[in-house]
């Protein structure tokens, strides 16, 4: 003769409530084997090990739908594992933007204005962080006869947040959605942009010229190191090192004509969030984040103010 066990026996058996298995049982995991003569539900072993599978699959997060068809052998158990698993996949991901959003309202003290804004723009699919990207560029650039180049080059640095970013990666792209949003920093672009434009109508010569750029900073870094101010007239002949370097790579000469459009050159392009937007962007990519030029160009125009001229 089969034993039967009621659900106390159950409860006693597999450390479950009464309450819970009665509720699978309703329904319908858990379906009894039996009925008492008093018309209580009895189940056999195999009903123990039907309940042993639903508290494991309970336990490790399946809906009750998704366990109805493990047991109706409509859906495998390795089946199940995966769908879970993938469902799993996009609420950690969606806890640890929830957690860098948090942590990030923690460090700032942000009120709960800002903090709604910060959980919306952590929030933005991939090609809606894209957009915002492109529409800050157009803004800035896209109406002008600017260097193509650059802002080739602009368009290419996207953000590409990882499914599963660091709280560092979180607040730098919250960082960077309200940078492209602030309007002063857009003005502030978008005059450099204009500058450019303004430049390349006169003739003058667009590109990145990166090789002319890591000169600059190794010949001023290398003068800074030595304690040479900008003001001293040691500084005024590797200003002139520097200024033949710029006259060479751009077909000119060195006069104080051009000194000083070079002088106004560098203070429209030297804007300390320029440098942070491609810095934040570079912590969103997780791509190696290159020393800072800002100090180098502060002193390349302290230089040129204070020497206009050749020696």
């Amino acid at each position: 003769m089969r034993e039967h066990y009621s659900i106390g026996d159950l409860a006693r058996r597999t450390g479950l409530p009464v309450r819970t298995i009665r509720f699978y049982s309703d329904a319908g995991l858990l379906p009894p084997t039996d009925r008492s003569t008093a018309n209580h539900r009895r189940y056999d072993l195999e009903a123990v090990a039907r309940l042993d599978l639903i508290r494991t699959l309970r336990e490790l997060g399946l809906d009750l739908a998704t366990i109805r068809g493990v047991l109706a052998e409509e859906l495998s158990v390795a089946q199940a594992a995966a769908r879970h698993a993938d469902a799993l996949d996009v609420q950690i991901r969606i806890l640890r933007l929830r957690r860098g959003v948090l942590r990030a309202v923690a460090r700032r003290g942000s009120d709960p204005k800002e903090m709604e804004l910060m959980h919306r723009v952590v929030q933005l699919s991939e090609d809606e962080r894209h957009r915002l990207i492109n529409d800050f560029i157009d803004r800035t650039f896209g109406d002008l006869d600017a260097n193509e180049d650059f802002v080739a080059l602009l368009r290419s640095m996207r953000p590409y947040l990882p499914d599963e970013p660091t709280t560092e990666q979180v607040d730098a792209w919250i960082e960077l959605a309200e940078l492209v949003r602030d309007p002063d920093f857009i003005a502030s672009v978008r005059r450099m942009a204009e500058h450019q434009a303004a430049e390349r109508a006169d003739g003058g010569r667009m590109g990145l010229h990166h090789q002319l750029t890591m000169k600059v900073r190794d010949r001023v870094t290398s003068a800074m190191e030595a304690g040479i101010e900008p003001a001293s007239p040691a500084a005024a002949a590797v200003l002139d090192e520097i200024v033949a370097s710029y006259a060479e790579t751009f077909e000119t000469t060195d006069t104080a004509a051009y000194r000083a459009k070079l002088l106004t050159r560098l203070r429209t392009a030297n804007e300390p969030r320029t440098e942070r937007y491609v810095h934040l962007i570079d912590i969103i990519n997780d791509t190696p984040v290159a020393a800072p030029l800002g100090p180098v160009f502060d002193w390349l125009i302290a230089a040129l103010e204070h020497h206009p001229a050749a020696i």
